[in-house]
């Protein structure tokens, strides 16, 4: 399993609680080996903006894999603004950070997958990637970020496809803001305002509900080639 701070300790917890055992689990700057070690699991420092090539195979085979960055969108730049149009580099990275990794570990992760035993269903595997609803409606200044998720809730469908012959799935998770790591920061009086466009519940979503929700994934095999929101009814208003 290979996800970020605070989604990921609840959800090698719960999966493991469940007896469907991940072998990687991959956050980004600290507790790797905690979390390892309370949950006997593998704990990997990888920099998923880099190759991964290496820890894949240092991970051997495993049946879950939950692909998820460790950043944040990138600074408010829109399209054009009073300094001029959008630094293509500053694009490029974006995308390079939230897209091009998450297919590489994706496709990486799915070639071992399939040399996997069949159950008896013949599935080999499941991988679970991780957009947001910034992919079906970005805020202004967003347009790198939005146009990185939307490429992964893009890619799922025809991810399915393509591994559909060797018994392995592709899973989209679109959270709002939840509460992670790189969230813990954000003031109670802030928090609220970004969720107060939130149907219910009005609040940041708990790594728990994550958790949840991928276990859900994981049990029922005919989820495969879709996103499913986990947002509280929330839209992103334009800023």
């Amino acid at each position: 399993m290979a996800t970020s701070m605070g989604t990921g300790t609840a959800t090698t917890k719960v999966v493991k609680a469940e007896k469907v055992m991940p072998n990687i689990t991959l956050k980004p700057r600290t507790t790797r080996r905690e979390i390892a070690a309370t949950t006997n699991t593998w704990a990997i420092e990888t920099n998923i903006s880099k190759d991964i090539e290496l820890d894949i195979k240092a991970a051997m085979m495993t049946p879950i894999i939950i692909v998820r960055e460790g950043s944040l969108r990138s600074m408010a730049v829109k399209t054009l603004a009073k300094e001029g149009p959008h630094a293509l580099d500053d694009f490029r990275a974006v995308v390079e950070l939230n897209l091009i990794a998450s297919f590489d570990f994706l496709r990486l992760c799915a070639e071992r997958m399939a040399r996997n035993a069949p159950n008896a269903d013949g599935e080999r595997g499941v991988v679970i990637s991780t957009a947001s609803i910034a992919a079906f409606e970005g805020q202004i200044g967003q347009v790198a970020y939005a146009a990185a998720k939307s490429g992964i809730v893009g890619m799922t469908f025809v991810a399915a496809r393509d591994l559909g012959s060797v018994g392995v799935r592709a899973m989209t998770i679109a959270p709002s803001l939840f509460q992670t790591g790189l969230t813990q920061g954000i003031p109670d009086a802030m928090a609220a305002g970004l969720t107060k466009d939130a149907a219910f519940p009005k609040r940041m979503g708990r790594p728990i509900e994550y958790a949840r929700m991928a276990l859900a994934i994981i049990e029922n095999p005919m989820l495969n080639g879709s996103t499913i929101r986990l947002d509280g009814g929330q839209r992103f208003a334009p800023k």
